[in-house]
Parts: structure tokens; sequence; C-alpha cells
């Protein structure tokens, strides 16, 4: 009888705030920390929908989490040819996928880096084209880490 009395009350609540405090390390637990994901910034811009365009050198980089993404962006090229370096700096799995494609649709550039394998880095000078307006295409697939990439005009 005197432990209802007394102590049932303080029982109940010590109860009610380990049941809370619990959830609570749950809940942290389980936070989006771990969730997959894939970005790629190019000059400074994250990239989220297809629509930026760019002119001059880019100068991009790209991060992932296991995640897959695929994004486009524009590009003046006034020249024939573009310079292109890629490479993989940190990663275990997935594939970078570069694909570049002059002002009339003819693709001039398509290069993939495989994570966890060697070699991590690509570059050189694409296929001739029409200069204007080129297409810049980025794919990360399963993506487990971050890397670099730079177009420059050609010749």
């Amino acid at each position: 009888m005197i432990f209802s009395k007394f102590f049932y009350p303080q029982f109940r609540r010590t109860i009610k705030l380990a049941f809370f405090a619990g959830a609570l390390v749950f809940l942290t637990g389980c936070s989006s920390d771990d969730d997959s994901f894939a970005q790629v910034t190019v000059n400074g811009t994250v990239i989220v929908t297809d629509v930026s365009d760019f002119n001059g050198d880019i100068d991009a980089s790209y991060t992932g989490n296991g995640g897959t993404l695929n994004r486009s962006f524009i590009w003046n090229n006034n020249l024939n040819t573009a310079d292109y370096n890629a490479d993989i700096t940190a990663t275990s799995v997935g594939n970078f996928q570069i694909t570049v494609s002059d002002s009339e649709g003819t693709v001039v550039l398509d290069r993939t880096i495989q994570g966890g394998t060697e070699p991590d880095s690509i570059d050189g000078v694409t296929s001739s084209g029409a200069s204007g307006i080129w297409t810049v295409t980025i794919q990360l697939t399963n993506f487990n880490g971050d890397g670099s990439f730079s177009l420059s005009e050609g010749n």
C-alpha cells in the first residue's frame, strides 16, 4: 500500500520519461544523414534542373552517397573542340559519365569513370564538332564519393 501511494506516481513519471527519451534516441538515430544523394555543382552553381547555361571555362564538382542522377546544362563553345579533364578523388562504387554534344546534337565526347577501379581520371580533347551551344550531360549512377571535371574551349 505504501508503494502505490507514495512511489507509484513517481514510478509512472519515470517510465514516461524513459519512453520519450528512448523515442528521441530512436528518431535521432534514424535521421536522413544516411540517405542516398548525388549532386553536381558547375562554376559554383548546384545544378538542380536542366536549364542552366554557362559561358567560358567550366569548373565543376560532383558528390554522392549512393545516389543516382542525370543532369544537363548548356555551354557556349565558340570553337570546334573542347579540352576536358575529369577525376574521381574518392569513391568505392558507382559511375561518373560525361557526354557532350555539339550545337547540331552530334556526340563529341562520351566517357565514363568506374568507381573503385583504375584509371580514376580521364582527359583529352573532344572530337571536332560544330561551334555554338553545346549540351553537357553528367550522369552519376549509384555514386559514392566525389570528384571534379572541367571543360574549356579547344583548338
